[in-house]
C-alpha cells in the first residue's frame, strides 16, 4: 500500500555573530545541529528501508518465477486455513506444483487474502474467492505487484470435488496463465473434468467441505456474486 509522507522541515537558524563577541567554537555541534543530524539520518534510514522493501517484495512479470522458485525451497508447510463468515475448511496444497503452492502460502502471509470476498459462486459448480470491490484489496494487489503464473496442468491432478484450482488471467491471455490473487473450489460431484488440462489444480480441501456447499448455496445475483458479501476474515497458514 502505498504512503505518502509528510515530512516537517527543520528550519536551521543563522548564526549572527555580536561585534565584540568571540565567535563559539564549532568543533562541537550545537544542540540544534545534532537534532538535524539526527532527524536526516533517521529519515534517509527509513527511505532506503523502504527502498529495499519494495525492491524484494513487489513482484512483476520478469521476477515473478525467480522469487518463488526460490521461496519454494525447504517450503514444508502445505495447509492454509480459511476462515469465513460462513464457517472455516483447510485447504492441503500439492508439493508438485511448487509456484502455485509457494504463491498461495506467500499471499496468506502476507494477509493479502483477509478482507476479501468469495466474489462468485455458481451453485452445483465452483466458488470462487480472492478478490473484492474495495479500494483495501486493489491496494493490496498493487504493493504486492502485477504478475502471472504459468499452467500446470500435468502433474497428474484432476479437478475433482474440493479441488483446488487457479483462473485464467481475465487480461488478453493466449496461453492461459493464472491469476495468481484468486482460486476456485469445485463442488461439483464427482468433480468437473472439462477444467481438466485448461486451469491448474494445486490442492483440495481436506476439512470442512460443508461450509464450501453452504457458500455455494447462497443466493447470487445475475451476476453470479452473492446477494450477502461473503467474506474471508482470515487465512491462517499451519505450520
Amino acid at each position: 500500500m502505498c504512503r505518502q509522507r509528510v515530512i516537517l522541515g527543520i528550519t536551521l537558524l543563522a548564526s549572527v555573530l555580536v561585534p565584540g563577541c568571540k565567535e563559539q567554537n564549532k568543533s562541537v555541534p550545537d544542540k540544534a545541529e545534532t537534532l538535524e543530524m539526527q532527524a536526516l539520518d533517521t529519515l534517509k534510514a527509513e527511505a532506503e528501508a523502504e527502498t529495499a522493501e519494495k525492491d524484494t517484495t513487489r513482484l512483476n512479470e520478469d521476477n515473478a518465477i525467480p522469487f518463488f522458485f526460490e521461496y519454494q525451497k525447504g517450503l514444508k508447510a502445505n495447509r492454509v486455513k480459511l476462515t469465513t463468515t460462513m464457517g472455516s475448511f483447510t485447504v492441503e496444497l500439492y508439493d508438485n506444483v511448487p509456484y502455485h503452492k509457494a504463491n498461495f502460502i506467500y499471499l496468506a502471509r502476507q494477509q493479502y487474502f483477509d478482507s476479501t470476498m468469495f466474489h462468485r459462486v455458481v451453485p452445483n459448480f465452483i466458488i470462487q474467492g480472492g478478490n473484492a470491490d474495495n479500494r483495501k484489496t486493489a491496494d493490496k494487489r498493487r504493493a504486492i505487484g502485477r504478475y502471472l503464473l504459468p499452467p500446470d496442468t500435468r502433474k497428474g491432478h484432476r479437478h475433482h470435488r474440493g479441488t483446488l484450482s487457479m483462473p485464467s488471467s481475465e487480461i488478453d491471455n493466449p496461453h492461459m496463465l493464472a491469476s495468481p490473487f484468486e482460486f476456485f473450489i469445485v463442488v461439483t460431484d464427482p468433480g468437473s473434468y472439462h477444467l481438466d488440462g485448461e486451469y491448474t489444480p494445486f490442492g483440495k480441501v481436506v476439512d470442512g467441505m460443508d461450509v464450501v456447499d453452504a457458500i455455494n448455496q447462497v443466493e447470487i445475483d445475475d451476476g453470479e456474486w452473492p446477494m450477502k458479501n461473503i467474506y474471508i476474515l482470515k487465512a491462517e497458514v499451519l505450520e
